[in-house]
């Protein structure tokens, strides 16, 4: 009777104790620089169901996350952030666990939706808390882009801040920041008085029915077109940090070529902490190989411009960051679109409106990045000369990503 006790005793420990997997990452850095903040990311579908995971550095535990890419309750891939010294090797050891809850860590980065609320006279101007995750609008929707407080969804790492406009321009608009720092959560992009005294930042850049700072567009053959007309037009926050935040807009339905069938696109916008660049993917239901698209930036008035005929075109402007200019002082920006070579059909003349490029999409994904400076910045450029410098910096570490190698 006591060993059979004793089995069941030991049966019933053995089915509590979370299993658990543990893999060595190997990360190594090429170059010959100093590189921070480096996204590493690890598939977890070889791994089976995840519910939880550990990151560890010489012993020591360093912030991860897990996310749920296509929100079907499941976590599908686990990010950390490397900081490499030059030429650097180091070893990760990465836990993953089939129980439990992802650990809790300080986040550095932020993303939001929130719905306009003009009758809650509680709250301070310009703020708002009907916080949602997703919003869906039909294609004949009247006036979409009044529908969210700060126009659409909004993002940001310490040193950069965007919304997305949710109409069918789709277009980035910028936030300036004087200090490294989240800030969107308090400011909802719209910064007042008091704010600004604490040295807050704000909406840095006009765009109208510009790329702004890289959104996809169609192409009619002469010049970019809305994304419009679609069945359906939504905007989702995918992952809300603590190290990443991923936000999607997918347009359904889109007649991007009218003497072709519509198709399905989403774009997925990821912004990683510690980064003023945000990465872009396209993603389509079918090959739209034969379609052709357009992205680039805004010619900011009385922009240099620079470009090294390789997918970097860039721009250092000043400009009315609004149509109030009683309010609002001009504002100096650079801007940059880093487009992958395979994609570009041609690079266009700059008009007064843009510097753009016709893209093709070979199959049925593409993915480019987007990045910004305000001069307003303590800790960023303030010439041309230094902008453009930094952006040749960054090219070559783009080109030369980090080496990942894992050892289950």
């Amino acid at each position: 009777m006591k060993q059979t006790i004793a089995l069941f005793l030991l049966s019933m420990m053995t089915t509590t104790v979370s299993a658990s997997r543990t893999i060595t990452v190997s990360v190594s850095n090429p170059m010959n620089i100093l590189r921070a903040d480096v996204p590493i990311i690890i598939q977890l579908a070889p791994y089976g169901e995840v519910h939880s995971a550990l990151v560890t550095l010489n012993g020591q535990e360093i912030p991860c996350q897990l996310d749920d890419l296509d929100k079907d309750d499941t976590f599908d891939e686990l990010c950390f952030l490397a900081n490499l010294d030059k030429k650097e090797k180091q070893q990760y050891t990465v836990t993953l666990f089939d129980e439990g809850e992802p650990r809790q860590y300080s986040a550095r980065v932020y993303a939001e939706m929130v719905l306009s609320n003009t009758k809650d006279k509680t709250l301070k101007k310009n703020q708002q808390n009907n916080y949602i995750e997703s919003l869906t609008a039909r294609g004949d929707a009247a006036y979409t882009y009044n529908v969210q407080h700060h126009h659409g969804v909004d993002f940001e790492s310490e040193l950069n801040g965007i919304r997305i406009y949710f109409d069918a321009r789709q277009t980035l608009d910028l936030y300036g920041k004087f200090n490294k720092q989240l800030e969107l959560k308090e400011t909802q992009f719209y910064t007042d008085d008091e704010q600004k005294k604490r040295g807050y930042g704000d909406d840095v850049l006009w765009v109208g029915q510009t790329f702004g700072l890289g959104a996809f567009r169609g192409w009619d053959g002469h010049q970019p077109t809305l994304v419009e007309p679609v069945a359906t037009r939504t905007q989702r926050i995918i992952s809300y940090g603590p190290l990443r935040t991923i936000v999607e807009v997918i347009d359904k339905g889109w007649k991007a070529d009218a003497q072709k069938v519509p198709v399905n696109m989403t774009l997925r916008y990821t912004q990683y902490a510690g980064h003023r660049d945000t990465d872009v993917d396209v993603l389509f239901n079918k090959d739209v190989s034969d379609y052709r698209f357009s992205t680039g930036i805004i010619n900011v008035k009385g922009s240099e411009e620079f470009s090294n005929k390789k997918g970097l075109r860039a721009c250092w402007g000043t400009d009315y960051p609004s149509t109030d200019t009683v309010k609002w002082n001009r504002e100096t920006v650079g801007l940059a679109v880093l487009i992958p070579q395979q994609n570009i059909v041609s690079e266009e003349p700059a008009n007064k409106d843009n510097y753009a490029f016709v893209l093709k999409v070979n199959g049925r994904q593409m993915s480019y990045k987007v990045t910004y400076t305000s001069a307003n910045e303590t800790f960023g450029y303030h010439t041309a000369k230094e902008w453009f410098d930094y952006l040749k910096a960054w090219c070559k570490e783009v080109e030369k990503p980090v080496k990942v190698e894992i050892k289950n």
